[in-house]
């Protein structure tokens, strides 16, 4: 069995008296890249927050390569990279000298990382932080983030900044520098799409408590979307404990469950709501996503 690179158990958090979330539990496997998933005001930087020992929780525990993150030795803290939202200090500095100043601070640093990564930016050597774009400077973050050869990477909104072409690049960069290296990744981005590509596990959060946690490719193939036709004197399906988002747009219908067909079929027929054309389709995880916790 995988041992746990992240552990925390019952974290209970607060911003003065509104609940973030209460007694949350999860454990984040050796090797493994984990997305942490969640609209705004969830707890996602919150947690990461947590994570990196600058909020400390209002309740329960957080262990971190074996270690209490309130008491973690610096030889451990070595082996963690932490990147909260795409931020790049000394911006004064160029690409050089943001690397060499680096450098001083971490005995496994990879120079070549870095510079493999920052090569693909097409910007010179000599160029200042402050005078790049916006993508450019978390591409340089994420590079220094690399080079530390850390254990562990904590990656707030990684894709913050980053256009389409870029956030392709670190994607596939992040995936083949993890695969086989024993690396483990813990990470949330508002952007969904790249996480489908990305990530092996998925912790969903809603307000206050875990929806989901699982491995992608499981999440894929068990939760379903159906959707069929009503009568247009129809307006909104009746709740039930084993249905997610659901919603009726004129005679159009679609509901979100881990359940089968026939229990959907069941379903309707106890609501007495009728129903032509019912069928499964196919989802993305950003629409499982959405199946999950709603569009509102």
């Amino acid at each position: 069995m995988q041992d746990s690179i992240i552990r925390c158990d019952h974290l209970t958090h607060y911003y003065g008296k509104r609940l973030i979330y209460e007694d949350l539990s999860f454990e984040v496997p050796r090797g493994r890249i984990l997305g942490l998933l969640g609209k705004n005001g969830t707890g996602k930087t919150t947690t990461i927050n947590i994570l990196a020992g600058y909020l400390r929780p209002a309740g329960g525990t957080c262990r971190m390569l074996g270690y209490d993150i309130q008491a973690m030795p610096p030889s451990v803290k070595a082996q963690i990279a932490l990147l909260i939202e795409g931020h790049v200090q000394y911006s004064f500095m160029t690409v050089t000298e943001i690397e060499r100043f680096y450098a001083r601070f971490y005995p496994r640093w990879k120079r070549e990382i870095y510079y493999d990564l920052v090569s693909k930016l097409k910007i010179a050597p000599r160029q200042r932080i402050s005078q790049m774009s916006c993508g450019q400077r978390s591409q340089v973050a994420l590079g220094l983030i690399l080079a530390q050869d850390a254990d562990l990477l904590i990656l707030d909104d990684f894709s913050l900044g980053l256009d389409p072409g870029y956030r392709r690049l670190f994607i596939d960069y992040l995936r083949d520098y993890t695969s086989g290296r024993d690396k483990t990744v813990f990470l949330t981005s508002h952007i969904i799409q790249d996480m489908e590509r990305l990530i092996d596990d998925c912790i969903i959060l809603d307000y206050g408590k875990i929806l989901v946690r699982m491995p992608v490719r499981e999440l894929m193939e068990t939760f379903h979307r159906y959707t069929f036709t009503t009568d247009e004197g129809v307006t909104a399906l009746p709740g039930d404990e084993k249905l997610y988002y659901s919603a009726v747009i004129g005679r159009a219908a679609e509901l979100h469950t881990f359940q089968s067909r026939e229990y959907v079929q069941a379903y309707l027929q106890r609501a007495q709501i009728p129903y032509d054309r019912l069928v499964e389709e196919p989802m993305t995880l950003e629409d499982a996503f959405i199946g999950l916790t709603g569009k509102y």
